[in-house]
């Protein structure tokens, strides 16, 4: 029987475009009626995803062209979020690789290309944003052959279609130099070049890929079915990962249909489907016969390079802003994630209020730390810290390709950046009027480095990075030079105190800005850190003086963003986070106890 479906993921390095050629694949197969507000983006639906720009989870569409069914995925270009790019790719029989004709492959290409290569997926090449000045899809085209090569693609993969257009513009066609008139060509190659699912004979198997929650149903198992067909009301087995078989239900089936689901009697092998009625299952399961349950090889997902402390709020200002609170609370936050987000991991600590978690870099981490932040919770994370591993018993930490591209005259301050943080340049390249520059660098010299390279590049550095593996350990880093200012008294900050104190730093708070004892509030001019009190108000009394009075001119303060906040604190720092606010502190809040525990650590 000839299947009328086609499995398609897209993937591509983050900002190449792939949600925008989604969003015009679905114009293209009259998705929408004719005078429908859908507005552009569709599927970065979530309110982070729009913010930032970026996609995060891996989301499911499908469109109807010349009577087959096209299943896309679309996946997060960035490589803390490979652990979505990994289990979804089993779901699909083939890829758009989608790179920009200026850009070029970057490492997240690679990264996400070498994945599909090696699961044997066959790839179509979308060669996008022709339009852009300067670019040379040509150029492009070499060397996407290139890595296609050095990742040791088949004779067969190496033998790709090339699509040339513009996502923006609407338009892809076999020759960059002709624009057509919209995506016929490349919905016609994906007919053509995408193979159908291969159905094999046997009894059902479907691997959980990815999980949803309805309010009404409960946790909805979503996957690709490998084998026979389901129908609604058929019992099954479920073949945990540790080997464990249960027995389920099948309650309801549904398959994707444009951007929603349609509830369906019956599921055949190859299609993309989602099952309510399994209890308990997590991602990598095997649903299978109920008489003769066979499962399928468990997914495997790259190691978390990261951990951070998660630990409640204690601050004196905790829970005026929050709903969840409690250790308890934070708990099942955490295990809840875990289920469905495969790169994290959460371990319990000594003490009940605080928890390891374990992910994929700093974004990765710092998305859970915002999504959890507007759900109405407060916590505290600690500083992130890289996963150290042993191996042949040479202590080794993970290695980071770094690429930055930036102004040729900038070239010089990224090099001397990224060499104080012992990185190892490995190559530099004229892209257009840019430098491309390649460096090996550990991941703990990744934290912060954004920052400071937009500062020492105007603003104008570009950077991407994808892990390389575990090298020996490349020795100690130089941190956070300069102290920091520390807030003495609790109450509200005055204009005229930070007046006063402006000569010993910069600040992070307006005036007015409500603070606590041991509460960081700006960043010292000398190393050592200064305890200041900002809540000293003017006092007034009948005297005229005769000078007139002073008008406060103050800087505008230094405002974080939850990463920035992350790489900016050391090992005796927090950073509170609530729903309404972001505050740096300091672990231990009393002075004195801060001067005991230095000399405890000096002493040992």
């Amino acid at each position: 029987m000839s299947l009328a479906i086609r499995n398609i993921a897209i993937i591509a390095h983050v900002d190449h475009g792939k949600t925008t050629l989604v969003d015009k694949m679905m114009h293209q197969s009259r998705l929408f009626r004719e005078n429908q507000e859908v507005g552009e983006l569709i599927l970065d639906n979530n309110d982070l995803e729009r913010e930032r720009g970026i996609t995060i989870l891996a989301k499911n569409v499908s469109v109807q062209w010349k009577g087959i069914k096209v299943n896309i995925i679309d996946t997060p270009g960035h490589a803390d979020f490979g652990g979505e790019v990994e289990r979804v790719l089993n779901m699909a029989d083939g890829v758009i690789l989608l790179v920009d004709a200026f850009e070029g492959p970057m490492p997240q290409t690679r990264f996400v290309l070498q994945k599909a290569l090696s699961l044997g997926k066959k790839a179509i090449v979308v060669i996008n944003k022709v339009d852009k000045p300067n670019c040379d899809p040509d150029k492009t085209h070499d060397e996407i052959f290139d890595l296609f090569f050095n990742l040791g693609a088949t004779e067969e993969q190496l033998d790709f279609t090339t699509v040339y257009g513009s996502g923006k513009q609407g338009w892809f066609g076999p020759e960059w130099s002709k624009p057509t008139e919209d995506l016929t060509y490349l919905m016609d190659t994906i007919l053509e070049v995408i193979p159908e699912p291969v159905v094999e004979e046997g009894s059902i198997q479907m691997q959980v890929t990815s999980l949803d929650y309805s309010s009404y149903t409960g946790r909805i198992a979503i996957g690709r079915l490998k084998r026979g067909s389901i129908r609604e009301n058929m019992p099954v087995s479920l073949v945990k990962r540790d080997g464990k078989v249960e027995k389920h239900r099948i309650k309801e089936l549904y398959v994707f249909s444009g951007l929603g689901r349609t509830r369906v009697e019956e599921v055949h092998a190859g299609d993309i489907c989602a099952v309510t009625g399994l209890e308990n299952f997590e991602i990598g399961d095997t649903m299978a016969d109920l008489e003769k349950p066979e499962a399928l090889p468990a997914l495997k997902i790259d190691e978390p390079t990261m951990s951070m402390l998660f630990a409640i709020n204690n601050s004196p200002f905790f829970g005026k802003e929050g709903k969840h609170v409690t250790s308890q609370k934070v708990r099942e936050r955490l295990m809840k994630e875990m289920e469905k987000n495969l790169a994290l991991r959460v371990e319990e600590t000594n003490s009940a209020d605080q928890f390891l978690v374990y992910g994929r870099g700093v974004m990765h981490l710092g998305v859970l730390v915002e999504t959890m932040r507007r759900e109405g919770y407060e916590l505290q994370v600690g500083q992130p810290r890289v996963i150290l591993k042993e191996i042949d018993g040479v202590k080794s930490e993970p290695v980071e390709v770094l690429t930055v591209d930036v102004p040729e005259h900038h070239s010089g301050k990224v090099i001397e950046q990224v060499s104080q943080r012992k990185g190892e340049m490995v190559s530099m390249l004229p892209k257009g009027d840019m430098v491309r520059l390649e460096f090996e660098i550990p991941s703990r010299g990744l934290i912060g480095l954004r920052n400071n390279l937009l500062t020492a590049t105007q603003g104008e550095a570009i950077m991407a990075h994808r892990l390389k593996g575990y090298e020996p350990w490349k020795g100690a880093m130089p941190t956070r030079i300069n102290g920091v200012l520390i807030s003495k008294d609790k109450g509200a900050a005055t204009g005229y105190s930070m007046d006063k104190l402006k000569d010993r730093g910069g600040f992070f708070i307006h005036p007015g800005t409500e603070v606590y004892t041991g509460m960081i509030v700006g960043e010292h001019i000398k190393p050592g850190d200064l305890v200041i009190n900002l809540c000293t108000a003017k006092q007034l009394t009948n005297f005229r003086a005769a000078g007139k009075d002073d008008n406060a001119m103050l800087a505008p303060p230094r405002e974080f963003t939850l990463e920035e906040a992350m790489e900016y604190i050391q090992e005796d720092e927090y950073v509170e986070v609530t729903p309404e606010s972001l505050r740096i502190r300091k672990i231990l809040l009393d002075e004195n106890d801060r001067k005991r525990a230095s000399s405890k650590s000096a002493g040992a």
